[in-house]
């Protein structure tokens, strides 16, 4: 019979992708998650920013940005202004701090429409693996690996499995979506 461990592994880790997607949209309180993806030049290696400061939050809408080496103050605060993040970020001289303003009712909508983009995003990856594995179905049953039965046994194990996954996409997006939408 099949193995599907392979493609479950493959359908995890597109949960944990969009989970991380997930992670870098803001929903109006502080999260170090938004700063993930920005990285600044370390000797001479874009390195993420969480792994040259300390990010603390002292209270539910500001992060607070310690880098461990001085200098590295101005490519932080540069490195955030670039980003896609959208917020000014405030350089002491000793922390950077970043207030997350409240979110207006548009750019929750905006932040909303990016979710269900990155939840189609995660189908049509796990989609992608179930037909990978119909492929591989079809394979086997023309080198007769496998019965026309058990073919459509693995097929329907694989629609299930797909299934299941989708529904977990889906609880994902609700729950971000209701975050997003939480006054």
């Amino acid at each position: 019979m099949a193995d599907y461990s392979a493609y479950s592994y493959k359908m995890d880790k597109t949960l944990e992708v969009l989970g991380a997607d997930f992670g870098s949209v803001r929903a109006g309180r502080a999260n170090a998650q938004v700063l993930d993806r920005i990285t600044v030049p370390y000797y001479g290696v874009d390195t993420p920013v969480n792994q040259v400061a300390s990010i603390s939050s002292p209270d539910a809408r500001t992060l607070m940005i310690q880098p461990w080496d001085g200098s590295l103050l101005k490519p932080i605060e540069k490195a955030i202004q670039t980003s896609d993040l959208g917020i000014n970020p405030q350089n002491d001289g000793r922390v950077i701090r970043l207030v997350f303003p409240q979110l207006t009712e548009d750019r929750r909508r905006e932040l909303t429409k990016q979710v269900k983009k990155y939840g189609e995003d995660a189908k049509v990856a796990v989609r992608n693996v179930r037909r990978e594995a119909m492929d591989a179905f079809k394979k086997q049953l023309k080198k007769g690996e496998l019965t026309e039965d058990d073919q459509k046994k693995c097929e329907k194990d694989m629609q299930d499995m797909t299934d299941k996954y989708i529904k977990k996409i889906d609880d994902m997006c609700a729950r971000k979506e209701k975050e997003l939408m939480e006054i």
